[in-house]
């Protein structure tokens, strides 16, 4: 059979015009196909399987802050209370409990003083105090010292005795001289010897005097040496962390050496300065937002105290805020503060670092049964560290800081 030959030309081009359309329509489809997974292939095949390593990642929990208008300033974060305990009595150090970074309680024992010296001189001092009791017609042990009777102690009864005789002696002299029957000479034996027996009965009662004296000061004694036993235990004045060891067991030890320094870091001072343009806003009672290096959390605080003076070399004025610190901050270290001068409403807000942009829809990641979930979000207000969140997670859930490419559905272990 036999065609035309531009009936055969015709006729080839429209097949090849076919085959390249046809082509193209494939690759477009591919494409679009391409296009439609919101995340590379290689995120696509890590949720293939769910058999991979667990992401560690570090969250915080969504938060309700006061917003407003706010001074920001910067400063430092400074121990509430910092003491270096010292011994109070010489002695070997027998026992150090503590070293850097060690935990202590208030009351704790922190190091101990070797005690053999000093439980002697309690000893001692305690039977110099039942010696003075006996004295004074005591037993040896007891502490009725302030009922002791002068007038029925044994000393003074003989003397009264002796005063009295003598007494009855130079009337009975008085009588006989006034009837002529002795001389006047025996009168004044008899009053001279009443008048000696008078001042023996007053030295008796002196000398009882001086022996409880004497056994308050036995008793002072006594007091001082248990005091300096007990001072050979040196003990934790306040909860917080040992920052510097200072002594070894086996050092002798003068009165006053340090032994160690100890810290309280909860709350936590920060101490800030705040111009001179903007220090009429400022006011104790205030709230804080403080963030530091390398931690995304917000730490709050509140103002507490005010210098009562401008600066004049820079003209600033030094506030001080108190900081609830959960563990993770650190004394001396550098730290941002913003002052909220206006309160105004609250915010519930997330680190501004959680929240991921992608083809124009903000969302957050979640952390639900060890795995990542995204969640879209609406923001409203934002900050340096914070973005208000409008809708879609709730008040203290976790959300993934700095989620880089992490996929929905991937396993994740949070860290602190």
């Amino acid at each position: 059979m036999m065609f035309p030959l531009n009936a055969f030309n015709k006729s080839n081009v429209s097949s090849r015009t076919r085959a390249l359309v046809a082509a193209c329509v494939a690759s477009l489809i591919f494409s679009a196909a391409a296009c439609k997974s919101d995340y590379p292939a290689s995120g696509q095949q890590r949720l293939a399987g769910d058999g991979g390593a667990a992401r560690q990642v570090k969250v915080a929990r969504v938060a309700e802050i006061p917003v407003g208008a706010s001074v920001a300033v910067t400063g430092t974060l400074a121990a509430q209370d910092q003491a270096t305990l010292s011994v109070k009595v010489p002695g070997r150090l027998g026992t150090i409990t503590v070293d850097l970074g060690s935990v202590v309680r208030r009351g704790q024992t922190v190091a101990q003083v070797e005690q053999q010296d000093y439980k002697l001189r309690v000893e001692q001092t305690d039977a110099a105090l039942q010696q003075a009791r006996v004295r004074l017609g005591l037993t040896p042990e007891g502490d009725d010292d302030s009922r002791v009777d002068p007038e029925k102690t044994g000393t003074v009864r003989q003397a009264r005795a002796v005063l009295e005789q003598e007494r009855e002696n130079r009337k009975r002299v008085v009588a006989l001289v006034e009837q002529g029957v002795v001389p006047r000479a025996e009168f004044d034996t008899a009053d001279a010897n009443f008048k000696v027996a008078e001042s023996k009965y007053q030295d008796a009662l002196e000398e009882i005097r001086n022996r409880q004296g004497l056994l308050a000061q036995r008793r002072s004694e006594l007091a001082i040496a248990r005091q300096a036993l007990a001072d050979t235990t040196v003990v934790a004045p306040f909860d917080g962390i040992v920052q510097e060891k200072r002594a070894s067991v086996g050092e002798y030890l003068a009165a006053g050496a340090p032994v160690v320094t100890v810290v309280r870091v909860n709350p936590l001072r920060f101490r800030g300065e705040v111009p001179e343009r903007e220090a009429a806003s400022v006011r104790a009672g205030q709230p804080v937002r403080v963030t530091v290096e390398g931690d995304a959390r917000l730490y709050a605080g509140r103002i507490v105290r005010l210098s009562p003076t401008i600066n004049q070399q820079n003209r600033v004025l030094v506030v001080e805020a108190e900081i609830a610190n959960p563990g993770s901050l650190r004394p001396g270290g550098f730290a941002h503060a913003e002052i909220v001068t206006n309160s105004g409403d609250t915010a519930v807000t997330v680190p501004a670092s959680a929240v991921v942009t992608f083809a124009g829809i903000e969302k957050v990641i979640t952390v639900e049964d060890g795995k990542a979930r995204e969640k879209p979000v609406t923001t409203g207000r934002r900050a340096d560290t914070w973005t208000e969140v409008l809708s879609g997670v709730g008040v203290g859930e976790p959300v993934v800081v700095d989620p880089g490419n992490l996929q929905s559905g991937q396993a994740v272990n949070v860290v602190e």
